[in-house]
């Protein structure tokens, strides 16, 4: 569990993504990894322990300086965790995530580009099942981690709404160039952008209202903190 191979919830044991990879490396591999894995975790943890020492033995000042430093060293964790998992999702998970987090939000997908060329449309999606009230969404979602979408791209998936009422989505797990966003705000047409840090904003806002199977494509374990 502290090597990230395994996971417990309600009672059910399940193999990570992380652990399926580590058991395919063999049995001393898979030893090696683990241990290493979960010496990191233990050198954290006594990183932490040396902390909350410290916290009984200052004044209230150094006392909150230290919790905020503590608090910061989680959430930059967290962060790199979760951009981590996303970047290990090939480019048809991550087109999946997308549409289940759209459908969480209440709307309606109509399709999902299978494998191979999509003409610049990945998803569309309703406000209604039937698709009979407007706006049609037309989504284009590019997973690059690395890379910022550049305003051409933006232009293209313009090109795409056909109709006056059409809304167009881009997603990217990476981020937007100046240009792009200059290019989304002028637009004629309403295009809606949404990258990395916006994406997993909202996956946490409707995470409660995700069914596990759809907790699946981007698993989060919250915790709270006790607030000023």
């Amino acid at each position: 569990m502290k090597a990230g191979f395994l996971r417990k919830q309600k009672g059910i044991w399940t193999v990570t993504a992380e652990g399926e990879k580590a058991m395919a490396l063999g049995p001393e591999k898979f030893l090696y990894t683990a241990t290493k894995l979960y010496r990191e975790w233990d050198g954290k943890r006594k990183a932490v322990d040396t902390i909350e020492n410290d916290l009984g033995n200052g004044s209230e000042e150094d006392t909150i300086q230290l919790q905020k430093s503590l608090l910061s060293q989680y959430e930059e964790e967290a962060y790199n965790g979760i951009r981590d998992y996303i970047c290990s999702k090939n480019p048809y998970e991550f087109q999946d995530l997308v549409a289940e987090l759209l459908k969480v939000m209440g709307y309606y997908i109509s399709e999902v580009a299978k494998r191979g060329p999509d003409g610049g449309i990945d998803i569309i999606a309703y406000t209604d099942p039937l698709g009979t009230r407007h706006p049609r969404i037309i989504v284009q979602v590019k997973h690059r981690t690395n890379d910022a979408v550049s305003s051409d791209e933006v232009q293209k998936l313009a090109g795409t709404l056909k109709r006056n009422t059409d809304v167009g989505i881009f997603v990217t797990s990476g981020t937007f160039s100046k240009p792009a966003i200059k290019e989304a705000r002028d637009s004629r047409e309403h295009i809606e952008l949404i990258d990395f840090e916006r994406l997993v904003s909202l996956w946490q806002s409707y995470y409660d209202k995700l069914e596990d199977p759809q907790k699946t494509y981007l698993p989060l374990h919250p915790i709270y903190f006790v607030g000023e």
